[in-house]
């Protein structure tokens, strides 16, 4: 991943912190997700758990997996993991202020002897050949400018049998018509991500890197209440927004956050793109 992008990314989290605080966070979870809503979850709070406990279930995470969280965020999934299962969990992200507020937490809950986060950028990590039994990457796959290479590195971390688990959103096609792909990169551009790929896309990078066991499973119907949540909010709040922006009081990144979240799922609606569990193995 080069510099600019890189900066880029960092900008993007470190600008919007604020705005995840106030509306989308909750007192028990950090997690910066669309969460997971079905019959066990119909509230905000319990869809973010929720998602966590759909993306364990589909790789069978059990005792003594080591793991890595890769574009951990404020390490609420790491931490999660580690009071659900008696794993060993290391998160990474580019973004230096949440790997400090993801120890503080892990050290709150006296995790901090398995749970351990650090900077890195996950297309070149500084761990060790096979390394992890499982990764796991919710909503981060999709800052890769390049995700053939979040597959190379993922293939040389895992441990032979190894399983990858990632819940994103995926482009419905390649391309889309001209106006298509100038409203997907409308939502995209605002959230630093220079593009997503589709379902056969993933499949032919993941099995070109090695991996094999593709399943996709579009959950979009799950995802769809925060997605929309998501939507209205930005939208009753978009003429405030841009007041706040006219008097300095809003920079561009996050009127572009704001800008993007309601974009998203116009382009939803007009089927540009579908939420989806991807789980790969190694062989």
């Amino acid at each position: 991943m080069d510099f600019e992008y890189k900066k880029s990314i960092v900008s993007y989290y470190d600008n919007t912190r604020l705005d995840y605080r106030v509306l989308w966070f909750r007192q028990k979870t950090r997690s910066v997700h669309f969460g997971f809503h079905d019959e066990q979850a119909n509230t905000h709070g319990t869809a973010l758990t929720r998602l966590n406990e759909v993306m364990a279930n589909q790789v069978n995470i059990g005792d003594d997996d080591r793991i890595l969280d890769a574009g951990c965020g404020q390490g609420a999934s790491s931490i999660w993991l580690a009071e659900q299962f008696d794993v060993e969990v290391n998160g990474i992200t580019l973004v230096p202020h949440q790997v400090d507020i993801a120890q503080k937490e892990a050290g709150k809950r006296n995790l901090q002897s398995r749970v351990m986060f650090s900077e890195q950028d996950y297309h070149r990590t500084d761990f060790a050949d096979e390394s992890f039994s499982v990764i796991w990457a919710c909503e981060s796959m999709c800052h890769s400018a390049d995700k053939v290479d979040f597959y190379k590195e993922a293939y040389r971390l895992l441990k032979p049998g190894g399983r990858l688990i990632c819940a994103d959103y995926f482009r419905t096609d390649r391309p889309l018509q001209p106006d298509g792909e100038d409203l997907l990169h409308a939502w995209l551009d605002g959230w630093s991500i220079k593009d997503i790929d589709t379902q056969t896309e993933h499949k032919q990078n993941a099995e070109a890197c090695g991996f094999s066991d593709f399943q996709m499973q579009d959950i979009t119907q799950y995802t769809r209440p925060s997605l929309r949540h998501l939507y209205s909010m930005a939208s009753k709040l978009w003429k405030f927004g841009q007041f706040l922006k006219g008097i300095g009081l809003r920079n561009k990144v996050n009127h572009g956050n704001h800008f993007a979240s309601i974009r998203q799922y116009e382009a939803l609606e007009n089927d540009l793109w579908f939420y989806g569990l991807l789980s790969i193995k190694k062989p």
